[in-house]
């Protein structure tokens, strides 16, 4: 196990925060010197840290505390009616296990996605290198899952395991399938995989309240929130 106060740390300047409008962000970042490795990421995950690309960091606002870090026991996860009717639409698709790479397959599913649902956010326009930087790690615990329907590719879930459980790093899909909820159905994949593996929990990344785009995080029962450092679970 990893004695954590043997880590190095850095804060950012001030910055213009990516969910909330006119409000400035700070993050805390671990050392990039210092190598991840599964312990490491496994116990900063208990401390609210998320992984991208070679980085792990969470907020360190002096002024706002809205980020707060989710995630969803999966021993304990019970399906709303709704989504047994999502898991039901997509029982047809295939999931593979893949390491992480950019082929052009790939890359065009992401593409499209940022460009059909995220064109106004800070991934905009999307590149193959900013692609690579984000998602495309080869390390041991990171996977991506490839969802296909009769071999074509439809949805690409970033996952990373830990030792507690999987970090629900990213997920991308193909925009002209609104009735599969692909996003949500993801999520939904990666709880049953947690749970039959037995694994503790499927970490979501932050909530935040007033942030449109987060609010379906809480459409997963129970849901745990690190409040004051304790996970805390929301029924």
């Amino acid at each position: 196990m990893t004695n954590l106060a043997h880590l190095k740390f850095y804060a950012t300047h001030p910055h213009a925060c990516s969910y909330l409008e006119d409000q400035r962000a700070t993050t805390l970042f671990l050392d990039p010197q210092q190598q991840i490795d599964v312990d490491t990421y496994s116990q900063l995950s208990e401390l609210g840290f998320r992984r991208s690309g070679d980085h792990l960091y969470r907020p360190h606002c002096q002024a706002c505390s809205a980020c707060i870090a989710s995630r969803i026991p999966a021993a304990d996860f019970a399906p709303s009616r709704q989504q047994k009717r999502i898991i039901k639409r997509n029982a047809d698709l295939q999931v593979n296990a893949q390491p992480p790479r950019v082929t052009d397959e790939i890359y065009q599913l992401y593409a499209g996605y940022i460009e059909s649902r995220h064109a106004d956010g800070d991934m905009y326009p999307p590149s193959r290198e900013q692609f690579s930087s984000f998602l495309v790690r080869d390390w041991p615990f990171s996977l991506f899952y490839e969802f296909r329907l009769d071999g074509e590719l439809l949805a690409v879930a970033v996952t990373d395991h830990m030792r507690n459980g999987l970090s629900a790093v990213y997920t991308f899909y193909h925009p002209d399938h609104p009735r599969r909820s692909l996003g949500r159905f993801a999520i939904l994949w990666q709880i049953e995989h947690a749970r039959r593996s037995e694994m503790e929990a499927v970490y979501l990344g932050y909530w935040i309240k007033n942030c449109r785009k987060m609010s379906y995080k809480t459409e997963y029962r129970p849901l745990e929130m690190l409040v004051n450092q304790r996970w805390v679970r929301i029924n």
